[in-house]
Protein backbone atom coordinates (compact mmCIF):
# COMPACT_ATOMS: atom_id res chain seq x y z
CA UNK A 1 0.00 0.00 0.00
CA UNK A 2 1.35 3.39 -0.86
CA UNK A 3 1.94 5.82 1.97
CA UNK A 4 -0.25 8.85 2.28
CA UNK A 5 2.42 11.19 1.00
CA UNK A 6 2.72 9.20 -2.19
CA UNK A 7 0.21 10.51 -4.69
CA UNK A 8 -0.16 9.32 -8.20
CA UNK A 9 1.88 7.68 -10.68
CA UNK A 10 0.11 8.13 -14.30
CA UNK A 11 -9.59 6.52 -23.50
CA UNK A 12 -11.57 4.49 -23.50
CA UNK A 13 -14.35 2.56 -21.94
CA UNK A 14 -16.37 -0.48 -22.75
CA UNK A 15 -19.80 0.93 -22.08
CA UNK A 16 -20.99 4.46 -21.59
CA UNK A 17 -24.14 4.32 -19.56
CA UNK A 18 -22.99 5.22 -16.04
CA UNK A 19 -19.56 5.92 -14.66
CA UNK A 20 -19.17 2.63 -12.78
CA UNK A 21 -20.11 0.62 -15.86
CA UNK A 22 -17.00 1.45 -17.85
CA UNK A 23 -13.37 1.68 -17.12
CA UNK A 24 -12.35 4.94 -18.53
CA UNK A 25 -10.33 3.40 -20.94
CA UNK A 26 -11.68 0.28 -19.86
CA UNK A 27 -14.40 -1.55 -18.03
CA UNK A 28 -15.59 -5.03 -17.33
CA UNK A 29 -14.83 -6.57 -20.74
CA UNK A 30 -16.24 -9.99 -21.60
CA UNK A 31 -13.82 -10.63 -24.45
CA UNK A 32 -10.24 -10.97 -23.28
CA UNK A 33 -7.87 -8.25 -24.42
CA UNK A 34 -4.61 -6.92 -23.14
CA UNK A 35 -1.43 -5.14 -24.07
CA UNK A 36 0.79 -7.98 -25.28
CA UNK A 37 0.76 -11.22 -27.21
CA UNK A 38 -2.27 -12.56 -29.07
CA UNK A 39 -4.59 -10.35 -27.03
CA UNK A 40 -2.49 -7.23 -27.61
CA UNK A 41 -3.40 -4.02 -29.45
CA UNK A 42 -2.47 -5.38 -32.88
CA UNK A 43 -5.16 -8.06 -32.49
CA UNK A 44 -7.97 -6.13 -30.82
CA UNK A 45 -9.90 -5.67 -34.04
CA UNK A 46 -10.21 -9.41 -34.56
CA UNK A 47 -10.96 -10.50 -30.99
CA UNK A 48 -14.66 -9.69 -31.21
CA UNK A 49 -17.01 -8.22 -33.82
CA UNK A 50 -17.77 -5.30 -31.53
CA UNK A 51 -14.07 -4.40 -31.53
CA UNK A 52 -13.73 -4.22 -35.33
CA UNK A 53 -13.22 -0.45 -35.24
CA UNK A 54 -9.96 -1.01 -33.35
CA UNK A 55 -8.52 -2.40 -36.58
CA UNK A 56 -10.56 -0.69 -39.26
CA UNK A 57 -11.14 2.79 -37.85
CA UNK A 58 -9.61 5.83 -39.54
CA UNK A 59 -9.77 8.17 -36.52
CA UNK A 60 -8.10 6.13 -33.82
CA UNK A 61 -6.32 7.29 -30.67
CA UNK A 62 -3.72 7.84 -29.36
CA UNK A 63 -1.55 9.70 -31.88
CA UNK A 64 1.86 11.31 -32.10
CA UNK A 65 1.18 15.05 -31.88
CA UNK A 66 3.63 17.07 -33.98
CA UNK A 67 3.55 20.64 -32.71
CA UNK A 68 4.83 22.13 -35.97
CA UNK A 69 1.95 20.54 -37.88
CA UNK A 70 -0.77 21.75 -35.52
CA UNK A 71 -2.86 24.61 -36.85
CA UNK A 72 -2.98 27.67 -34.58
CA UNK A 73 -6.64 28.17 -33.75
CA UNK A 74 -8.94 29.69 -31.19
CA UNK A 75 -10.62 26.44 -30.26
CA UNK A 76 -11.92 28.16 -27.17
CA UNK A 77 -11.47 28.41 -23.45
CA UNK A 78 -12.13 25.23 -21.51
CA UNK A 79 -14.14 26.07 -18.41
CA UNK A 80 -13.47 23.47 -15.74
CA UNK A 81 -16.05 23.31 -12.97
CA UNK A 82 -14.58 20.66 -10.69
CA UNK A 83 -14.86 20.54 -6.91
CA UNK A 84 -13.67 18.21 -4.15
CA UNK A 85 -15.80 15.10 -4.52
CA UNK A 86 -16.10 11.68 -2.88
CA UNK A 87 -14.89 9.03 -5.32
CA UNK A 88 -14.79 5.28 -5.88
CA UNK A 89 -11.47 3.77 -6.94
CA UNK A 90 -11.45 0.64 -9.12
CA UNK A 91 -8.67 -1.72 -10.16
CA UNK A 92 -10.11 -3.29 -13.30
CA UNK A 93 -6.93 -5.05 -14.33
CA UNK A 94 -6.25 -2.59 -17.16
CA UNK A 95 -5.86 0.60 -15.13
CA UNK A 96 -6.71 2.36 -11.89
CA UNK A 97 -9.99 4.19 -12.48
CA UNK A 98 -11.44 6.89 -10.25
CA UNK A 99 -15.23 7.17 -10.64
CA UNK A 100 -16.42 10.70 -9.98
CA UNK A 101 -19.66 11.85 -8.36
CA UNK A 102 -22.15 13.85 -10.51
CA UNK A 103 -22.02 17.62 -10.72
CA UNK A 104 -18.52 18.24 -12.10
CA UNK A 105 -18.22 19.55 -15.64
CA UNK A 106 -16.06 21.03 -18.37
CA UNK A 107 -17.44 23.34 -21.05
CA UNK A 108 -15.85 24.20 -24.38
CA UNK A 109 -17.23 25.54 -27.63
CA UNK A 110 -20.64 26.10 -26.08
CA UNK A 111 -21.00 22.45 -25.04
CA UNK A 112 -20.94 21.07 -21.50
CA UNK A 113 -19.63 17.63 -20.57
CA UNK A 114 -19.89 15.93 -17.20
CA UNK A 115 -16.79 14.34 -15.69
CA UNK A 116 -17.44 10.62 -15.26
CA UNK A 117 -14.05 9.28 -14.28
CA UNK A 118 -10.32 9.52 -14.74
CA UNK A 119 -7.65 6.85 -15.09
CA UNK A 120 -3.98 6.37 -15.97
CA UNK A 121 -1.60 4.88 -18.53
CA UNK A 122 2.11 4.18 -18.37
CA UNK A 123 3.92 5.13 -20.48
CA UNK A 124 1.79 7.93 -21.90
CA UNK A 125 -0.43 6.87 -24.79
CA UNK A 126 -0.08 10.11 -26.72
CA UNK A 127 3.31 11.29 -27.85
CA UNK A 128 4.24 14.95 -28.29
CA UNK A 129 6.99 15.59 -30.81
CA UNK A 130 7.93 11.89 -30.87
CA UNK A 131 8.29 11.64 -27.09
CA UNK A 132 6.31 9.72 -24.49
CA UNK A 133 5.80 11.01 -20.97
CA UNK A 134 6.21 8.61 -18.06
CA UNK A 135 2.45 8.50 -17.53
CA UNK A 136 -0.77 10.03 -18.84
CA UNK A 137 -4.03 10.77 -17.08
CA UNK A 138 -7.31 10.68 -19.01
CA UNK A 139 -10.28 12.67 -17.69
CA UNK A 140 -13.36 11.22 -19.38
CA UNK A 141 -16.45 13.37 -19.89
CA UNK A 142 -19.85 12.82 -21.45
CA UNK A 143 -22.37 15.36 -22.80
CA UNK A 144 -26.14 15.10 -22.59
CA UNK A 145 -26.24 13.90 -26.21
CA UNK A 146 -23.85 11.05 -25.44
CA UNK A 147 -20.77 12.61 -27.06
CA UNK A 148 -17.48 12.10 -25.26
CA UNK A 149 -14.64 14.50 -24.50
CA UNK A 150 -11.37 13.42 -22.93
CA UNK A 151 -8.68 15.61 -21.41
CA UNK A 152 -5.21 14.09 -21.64
CA UNK A 153 -2.57 15.18 -19.12
CA UNK A 154 1.05 14.18 -19.59
CA UNK A 155 2.94 13.25 -16.41
CA UNK A 156 6.73 13.50 -16.19
CA UNK A 157 8.95 12.29 -13.36
CA UNK A 158 9.66 14.98 -10.78
CA UNK A 159 8.07 15.86 -7.48
CA UNK A 160 5.13 13.94 -6.04
CA UNK A 161 1.62 14.97 -7.05
CA UNK A 162 -0.21 15.42 -3.77
CA UNK A 163 -3.64 15.77 -5.40
CA UNK A 164 -4.16 12.01 -5.48
CA UNK A 165 -2.89 11.10 -2.02
CA UNK A 166 -6.41 10.00 -0.96
CA UNK A 167 -6.57 7.65 -3.96
CA UNK A 168 -3.10 6.19 -3.67
CA UNK A 169 -3.49 5.65 0.07
CA UNK A 170 -6.41 3.29 -0.66
CA UNK A 171 -5.17 1.80 -3.92
CA UNK A 172 -7.02 -1.47 -4.65
CA UNK A 173 -4.55 -4.30 -5.20
CA UNK A 174 -7.22 -6.90 -5.99
CA UNK A 175 -8.75 -7.22 -9.46
CA UNK A 176 -12.18 -5.58 -9.72
CA UNK A 177 -11.83 -4.41 -6.16
CA UNK A 178 -13.44 -1.04 -5.38
CA UNK A 179 -12.04 1.17 -2.65
CA UNK A 180 -14.87 3.17 -1.09
CA UNK A 181 -14.53 6.45 0.76
CA UNK A 182 -10.85 7.10 0.09
CA UNK A 183 -11.56 10.77 0.81
CA UNK A 184 -12.42 13.64 -1.48
CA UNK A 185 -10.51 14.32 -4.68
CA UNK A 186 -10.50 17.48 -6.77
CA UNK A 187 -9.76 16.73 -10.43
CA UNK A 188 -8.82 20.39 -10.90
CA UNK A 189 -5.62 19.64 -8.99
CA UNK A 190 -4.54 17.28 -11.78
CA UNK A 191 -4.51 20.06 -14.37
CA UNK A 192 -1.33 21.93 -15.37
CA UNK A 193 -1.02 25.57 -14.38
CA UNK A 194 -2.09 26.75 -17.84
CA UNK A 195 -4.90 24.46 -18.88
CA UNK A 196 -5.76 26.65 -21.88
CA UNK A 197 -2.64 25.57 -23.78
CA UNK A 198 -3.80 22.38 -25.44
CA UNK A 199 -4.01 20.37 -28.64
CA UNK A 200 -7.40 19.35 -29.98
CA UNK A 201 -8.33 16.62 -32.44
CA UNK A 202 -11.06 14.07 -33.12
CA UNK A 203 -10.17 10.53 -32.14
CA UNK A 204 -11.39 7.45 -30.35
CA UNK A 205 -11.41 5.53 -27.13
CA UNK A 206 -7.97 3.98 -26.67
CA UNK A 207 -9.18 0.52 -25.65
CA UNK A 208 -11.83 -1.81 -27.08
CA UNK A 209 -14.30 -1.09 -28.54
CA UNK A 210 -12.20 1.88 -29.81
CA UNK A 211 -15.33 3.95 -30.50
CA UNK A 212 -14.64 7.02 -32.63
CA UNK A 213 -16.01 10.61 -32.60
CA UNK A 214 -14.30 11.38 -29.28
CA UNK A 215 -13.15 14.98 -28.77
CA UNK A 216 -9.61 15.01 -27.40
CA UNK A 217 -7.99 17.89 -25.52
CA UNK A 218 -4.36 17.06 -24.79
CA UNK A 219 -2.61 19.50 -22.48
CA UNK A 220 0.66 20.93 -23.85
CA UNK A 221 2.19 21.30 -20.39
CA UNK A 222 2.91 18.27 -18.24
CA UNK A 223 2.50 17.81 -14.50
CA UNK A 224 4.95 15.92 -12.30
CA UNK A 225 4.78 12.63 -10.41
CA UNK A 226 7.45 10.98 -8.30
CA UNK A 227 9.45 8.12 -9.81
CA UNK A 228 8.28 5.91 -6.95
CA UNK A 229 4.67 6.70 -7.74
CA UNK A 230 5.07 5.73 -11.38
CA UNK A 231 6.86 2.54 -10.38
CA UNK A 232 4.06 1.61 -7.99
CA UNK A 233 1.49 1.96 -10.73
CA UNK A 234 3.46 -0.19 -13.18
CA UNK A 235 4.12 -2.81 -10.50
CA UNK A 236 0.39 -3.09 -9.91
CA UNK A 237 -1.06 -2.71 -13.42
CA UNK A 238 1.86 -3.19 -15.81
CA UNK A 239 2.51 -1.09 -18.88
CA UNK A 240 -0.85 -0.24 -20.42
CA UNK A 241 -0.37 2.06 -23.40
CA UNK A 242 -1.82 1.44 -26.83
CA UNK A 243 0.72 2.28 -29.58
CA UNK A 244 0.13 5.53 -31.46
CA UNK A 245 -2.20 5.29 -34.45
CA UNK A 246 -2.11 6.89 -37.88
CA UNK A 247 -3.18 10.53 -38.06
CA UNK A 248 -4.56 9.95 -41.58
CA UNK A 249 -6.53 12.95 -42.88
CA UNK A 250 -7.24 14.56 -39.52
CA UNK A 251 -6.53 18.14 -38.54
CA UNK A 252 -4.63 18.91 -35.34
CA UNK A 253 -5.50 22.23 -33.72
CA UNK A 254 -3.39 24.18 -31.24
CA UNK A 255 -5.33 26.44 -28.90
CA UNK A 256 -3.37 29.64 -28.28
Amino acid sequence: MIKLQIAVAGVAMAAIMTAPSFAGDHGQHKAHWGYSGEAGPGHWGSLKAAYATCGAGAQQSPINIQAQRALASKVGEIKFSYKPTPVKVLNNGHTIQVNYAPGNTMSVGGKTYELLQFHFHSPSEHMINDKHAKMEAHLVHKAADGKLAVVGIMMNVGKALDALAPVWSRLPHELNKVALNPGTVNAADLLPANAQNYYHYMGSLTTPPCTESVSWYVMKDAVEVAASQAAEFVDLIGENARPVQGVNRRFMLSNE
